[in-house]
């Protein structure tokens, strides 16, 4: 079965390859990942108001133009001194979308004055699997530029919506050279068990894909999914 993951990240449809690989066992050979961008869909434009909003209305635009189901995530820090911010708009917090150096640097100076005890923080994922329900009979194709990602002509969808967090606290200064984002600057509260026997803890940036899929907030949402996933192979 192909599932679509909406996503023109090619980086992150590895990342979801693995961890479903290891949540489905045997069963991950039954299904074919591929992504959004590789089928030359557009980005939807996300107007939710929280992750899963916006992980249901990608989820949603892409099994709407392809009659595939879909998984999409969508996800961001949450620190807590900052009323829970940058959150939804982690990736574009200091203003350009994906400037990851420039979001560590102004996160970083925002919260410049805050004791280490008060630095907390969580990533947070909300993964979605949608699943089109189509007549056997209805060979239509798709209008991948129909504008709908409301969810319409999806109302006999199967739709799933699971959460994931990864609790932590932000360092003073980027650390590692792994990952994406804000992995430089968090430091997770957990660790893997040879970085907690040497006392030298581990930012995410710092840790191998394994270790962070391991205790990822995505990994834990995707994980969370297998079940709906294993129920249409």
């Amino acid at each position: 079965m192909k599932i679509v993951v909406a996503t023109h990240n090619e980086g992150k449809l590895v990342e979801i390859r693995d961890i479903l690989a290891e949540g489905l066992g045997e069963r991950a050979r039954d299904i074919e990942l591929v992504s959004a961008g590789s089928l030359h869909l557009p980005d939807p434009v996300e107007t939710g108001t929280t992750f899963e909003a916006n992980a249901l209305l990608k989820a949603r635009f892409v099994a709407l133009r392809t009659g595939l189901p879909s998984i999409a995530d969508d996800s961001g820090l949450i620190v807590d001194v900052m009323g829970n911010a940058p959150g939804i708009l982690s990736a574009r917090w200091a203003g350009e979308h994906g400037n990851d150096e420039a979001n560590n640097r102004l996160l970083l100076a925002q919260i410049e004055d805050i004791q280490d005890d008060d630095r907390t923080a969580r990533f947070r994922c909300a993964a979605a699997l949608v699943v089109p329900l189509r007549d056997e009979e209805d060979t239509s194709d798709f209008d991948a530029d129909s504008g709908m990602d409301d969810g319409d002509g999806l109302e006999d969808a199967d739709e799933t919506v699971v959460l994931g967090e990864m609790p932590g606290t932000i360092v003073r200064a980027p650390h590692g050279e792994h990952g994406f984002g804000y992995d430089p600057i968090f430091l997770p509260d957990d660790q893997p068990e040879e970085a907690i026997a040497s006392g030298e803890l581990l930012t995410s940036a710092q840790m191998t894909p394994g270790q962070k899929n391991a205790i990822s907030h995505r990994g834990k949402a995707l994980r969370a999914l297998v079940p709906a996933i294993e129920a249409i192979l």
